[in-house]
């Protein structure tokens, strides 16, 4: 029988960390941004806002007519969201909450307001994703939408495939299983909206991924081996893969970056539902 433990953030919260999902944010926002497909004056609810950069991207979008509440449980990332707008001079931007996803800090007013619920690369993280979905289901008003963005860490492809990898992601993915989630929530998405209460209204792909000779490619090889060696310790401590095994594959990933015939396909999955 798999293990179960308290719902945890299996990257967690070092300097080095922040800085990988600062750079994320810079890879993937815009794309992100252009799916959502934001108005002028719209309530937004962003739900595990992180750092606190795609929260602020909305609220631009919105302008000053609008509303971006970002929530955030991590009181690290909630701090270095705060640091960043101050750094920016866009302190009074957005209104940054403490609070978990599964029990929204809302007003009793606030409640069924919001014209737009979101959460990214959040479901994937909790134990119980239905219960965030039907939370962000009853933010929204009567005709508003709950948008999903989440991995299915299963559509990733290297080719040529550097040695030992496959293996080694597959001990990242059963991290998720002993921790309690799930690594593929990403296909879920719509059932999830659907037994939440929301009609169901698109799904797509944000495509995350390049190649060689195209300048975002190291930096996506650099986000990999980020995310390998951060869940290193969870790794090692699950005897999903062994030092020896865990740190040669990571060096024929490194190694795998310098090739020019090497290529990086992955897909966020992407699903919207009205309520």
């Amino acid at each position: 029988m798999t293990a179960r433990t308290s719902p945890q953030y299996i990257h967690g919260t070092s300097a080095d960390e922040q800085r990988r999902l600062s750079a994320l944010n810079g890879y993937i926002n815009e794309s992100c941004l252009r799916e959502l497909a934001l108005s002028a004056g719209q309530r937004v609810l962003d739900v595990g806002c992180g750092l606190g950069q795609f929260t602020r991207a909305m609220a631009r979008v919105v302008g000053p007519t609008g509303y971006v509440v970002g929530i955030e449980k991590d009181e690290a990332q909630l701090a270095a969201a705060r640091r960043q707008s101050i750094a920016d001079g866009e302190e009074r931007l957005v209104d940054l909450r403490s609070g978990d996803a599964t029990d929204l800090p809302l007003l009793q007013s606030e409640w069924g307001t919001f014209d737009v619920s979101h959460a990214r690369f959040v479901l994937e993280h909790v134990n119980d994703p239905m219960s965030v979905v039907r939370q962000m289901a009853r933010a929204v008003r009567p005709g508003g939408r709950v948008v999903l963005a989440d991995d299915d860490h299963d559509v990733l492809r290297l080719y040529p495939e550097p040695p030992g990898f496959w293996r080694l992601w597959e001990a990242y993915m059963r991290t998720y299983d002993r921790l309690g989630n799930d690594p593929y929530v990403g296909r879920r998405l719509i059932s999830l909206l659907h037994q939440a209460g929301a009609q169901p209204i698109r799904n797509t792909w944000v495509f995350f991924g390049s190649c060689s000779g195209h300048d975002l490619f190291r930096p996506l090889v650099t986000n990999v081996l980020g995310i390998l060696r951060g869940a290193r310790e969870t790794i090692l401590r699950f005897s999903l893969s062994d030092e020896g095994q865990f740190d040669e594959a990571l060096a024929h990933l490194a190694q795998w970056g310098n090739r020019p015939d090497a290529a990086l396909w992955f897909s966020i999955c992407w699903a919207e539902g009205k309520t």
